[in-house]
């Protein structure tokens, strides 16, 4: 019997997620059934049950408020793509009533919202899994391979991810959810920055420690009901990440350097370096490159081809289904076959917890000015940045 699957929150991302499972029910006819789709605008949950008609021929159930369709809906699963401070709130619900919960990143709008997501999984005996589609994709893989089972850059030592550029401010821009610090949890650190966090924890393993600078240096304001208010998310970042396995990372951000713009990414061993061609957020691309210290230079491409010839078959079938190399579909893959054979999914709740802690240390080594203890945060015992973001939400 195929899965049974809700979308909660049928907006931006989720549209990926949604053409995701199409693809899946293309491929393989009665592995998933979208049964539902769940928005607080109901017209746009509405939308995305006709996407699923035109395609399976029957239409989900719509819904406006996730305690309704919970009591509604048999349901196995349900995507939640909500803004992030509503991810710990729609997963509980989902947990209690005994629904598996695949969430967007970030796990969380706090640690401590991670934390309640986790509980509430062990607590019903059910799955928590991370919707982290980037490492799944066959560049990052070929880059952990190249790193860490093939060593070709011999000792890992250190890597730069830079960027700088100007936007000029805006404040007839419209304000979006992600501009509240209590909504978003924070600002591009914390939202495309929980894909490069889990990113350098999958090649790099744990930090150990993080120290960093975050701030607005413009004044930022957009336009929200007609009137003037403040963006609250931060312009420019600068962090030091140590890692327990030795190496230094360096991170910076800034959308407020005039007159120049940079953009550097690469990692460096004792052998040579991995350079890339993309941002600092969702690599590394299939541009990059491998430069040794003999001078050889080896493209992503043909290393790529190194990496797939070295999997044996089970390997292909597990990492890439149907040879499937699309990291959302990969994700939603792996959740509704995590179901469909109760076993754990590759990236849990507590992977993601890790990854956005890097984030969450960030901004509280801001907040403290000093360094801080990576699994101090991780484990909540850190909380000045987070502490009105709590507050807000309960937690």
């Amino acid at each position: 019997m195929a899965v049974q699957v809700a979308i909660i929150g049928c907006g931006g991302m989720a549209n990926g997620h949604l053409n995701a499972y199409l693809t899946i029910h293309q491929t393989e006819p009665g592995k998933v059934e979208l049964v539902a789709m769940c928005d607080e605008v109901k017209d746009r949950a509405n939308q995305f049950a006709e996407r699923v008609k035109e395609v399976t021929g029957k239409k989900p159930a719509v819904f406006d408020d996730t305690d309704t369709m919970l009591a509604t809906a048999d349901l196995d699963g349900a995507d939640i793509c909500t803004s992030h401070a509503h991810h710990h709130i729609n997963a509980i619900k989902c947990l209690n009533n005994g629904v598996n919960v695949m969430v967007e990143k970030p796990m969380g709008v706090t640690v401590k919202a991670s934390h309640a997501i986790i509980n509430a999984a062990k607590a019903n005996n059910k799955i928590a899994a991370t919707a982290e589609n980037i490492r799944r994709m066959p560049s990052r893989r070929t880059a952990e391979w190249l790193m860490n089972e093939k060593q070709l850059l011999g000792d890992l030592r250190t890597f730069s991810a830079q960027h700088a550029s100007y936007r000029v401010p805006d404040p007839q821009s419209n304000w979006h959810w992600r501009l509240d610090l209590t909504l978003g949890g924070g600002g591009m650190v914390m939202d495309s920055g929980a894909h490069y966090c889990d990113t350098i924890r999958y090649l790099f393993g744990d930090p150990s420690t993080v120290y960093a600078r975050v701030c607005q240096f413009e004044d930022l304001r957009v336009t929200k009901a007609g009137k003037i208010v403040k963006n609250e998310q931060e312009d420019t970042w600068i962090a030091t990440i140590n890692f327990k396995s030795g190496v230094i990372g360096l991170w910076t951000c800034t959308w407020a350097a005039i007159g120049h713009d940079l953009h550097h990414v690469v990692y460096y061993g004792s052998e040579g370096c991995l350079l890339d061609d993309g941002d600092i957020f969702h690599g590394p691309f299939d541009g990059a490159e491998v430069i040794l210290k003999d001078g050889s230079r080896h493209s992503m491409e043909s290393l790529i081809a190194d990496y797939m010839a070295s999997l044996s078959d089970e390997e292909k079938s597990r990492l890439f289904p149907h040879n499937f190399t699309d990291g959302v579909v990969l994700e939603c893959y792996d959740f509704v076959d995590a179901i469909a054979h109760n076993r754990p999914p590759e990236l849990d709740a507590e992977v993601g917890l890790r990854a956005k802690s890097i984030c969450e240390a960030i901004y509280e080594s801001n907040a403290c000015g000093q360094a801080v203890d990576y699994e101090a945060v991780v484990a909540g015992d850190i909380e000045v940045y987070q502490k009105p973001i709590n507050e807000r939400w309960g937690l």
